[in-house]
């Protein structure tokens, strides 16, 4: 990426937030759209049973709600090329009457981070109404947890792995740089829709470890480990306010990363390897998902949208009905949504290097 892009991208980014405060107050003065009668189509780029899914699914009755006139929200899934190809035809729609929105994720926003050919999106011709931070859980089968020593995985490194992966390029290099660095032997099978379909995959004895997003984690894996055929292994953690990496605020009994990490010998959590890997988790985990409106939306559209999602925070039971579904996580709407998106779409030049040179190497994948 070059000087005259990233300038681009902040400065895009403070406009962005200009408008964004602007819209939040435009609602607040009475203006918006009416969406009475009509019907919302919330496009998803991945298959129906991942982490994204999930989420789309508990706001959309929520936004149902809350958005004037009271539209159905109907959540349509679009999965293909680890999700470039639903964001390509995002950046070809233009804006309407409010009837459009668009939830990308980590997956989406990797691609664009490292420059992937692929892509043909650009996150700042879009309007953020909605940024909701999320974790990461990686978990194994009972027998495979045993033979870690409490937080020391070396014990792990003599175990041939398979792990279901939409691609080196998205949220997968997440956890495929932790397991190299922790020394384990992961290979991956390239090429699922979704990482609800990475889950199957270990549910049918396909993969011997996995990875969900806290969404899904929730949904989907914790009746694993209440049956006893799932093991949680670590969190990715959380930020704390210094940008430290913490415990996870909905796992909070379960080691991070970088503890397994300090308790694992030849890992280690400093150096350009543990940066890069630290960039990416920051790009792609506090601000993992996020709900636009396409190129060209009103500044009342943009109100509407951004004060229908305020009120759904706003609600005296969102936290109660939300934690169980989303997790403990900001969900952060106007100037904040708008900051968190220029966090989410930016990484150190030193960590994009690294990663495209160890994407090169490790997986043949060449970005140039």
């Amino acid at each position: 990426m070059t000087l005259t892009n990233t300038t681009r991208r902040v400065a895009m980014g403070l406009a962005a937030a200009a408008t964004a405060a602007f819209a939040t107050n435009a609602s607040a003065d009475g203006h918006g759209i009416d969406l009475s009668g009509k019907t919302v189509e919330w496009v998803i780029p991945f298959s129906e049973t991942g982490g994204s899914a999930k989420w789309a699914n508990f706001y959309a009755p929520l936004l149902s709600e809350a958005l004037p006139g009271s539209p159905t929200v109907v959540v349509k899934f679009m999965p293909g090329a680890g999700s470039t190809k639903g964001a390509n035809w995002f950046q070809e729609q233009s804006y309407d009457d409010g009837t459009l929105i668009f939830g990308s994720s980590g997956s989406t926003q990797f691609p664009y981070l490292l420059g992937d050919p692929r892509v043909r999106y650009e996150y700042n011709d879009w309007n953020v109404v909605l940024a909701s931070g999320t974790g990461g859980v990686a978990y194994l089968p009972p027998d495979l947890a045993g033979m870690m020593s409490g937080t020391d995985a070396s014990g792990l490194r003599d175990t041939d792995f398979i792990y279901g992966s939409q691609g080196a390029t998205r949220l997968d290099l997440v956890p495929l740089l932790a397991w190299e660095m922790l020394g384990l032997n992961v290979e991956p099978v390239f090429g699922i829709k979704g990482r609800g379909d990475g889950r199957l995959m270990f549910e049918r004895g396909e993969a011997n470890i996995d990875y969900q997003t806290s969404s899904s984690y929730l949904k989907g894996v914790t009746p694993l480990v209440e049956a006893g055929t799932a093991v949680p292994m670590m969190s990715w953690g959380a930020l704390d306010a210094d940008g430290n990496i913490v415990r996870d605020p909905t796992f909070p009994d379960m080691p991070t990363f970088k503890e397994i990490c300090e308790a694992t010998d030849g890992c280690e959590t400093s150096g350009e390897q543990w940066e890069a890997w630290k960039a990416f988790f920051v790009a792609g985990f506090p601000a993992q998902k996020m709900v636009f409106l396409p190129a060209g939306a009103s500044e009342d559209a943009i109100a509407t949208y951004s004060k229908a999602f305020e009120d759904i925070k706003a609600r005296p039971d969102f936290a109660e009905i939300s934690t169980g579904r989303l997790g403990v996580y900001p969900q952060m709407t106007g100037t904040e949504a708008s900051a968190a998106l220029g966090s989410a779409t930016q990484v150190p030049g030193a960590a994009k290097s690294f990663v495209i040179g160890w994407l090169k190497d490790r997986y043949g994948v060449s970005l140039n």
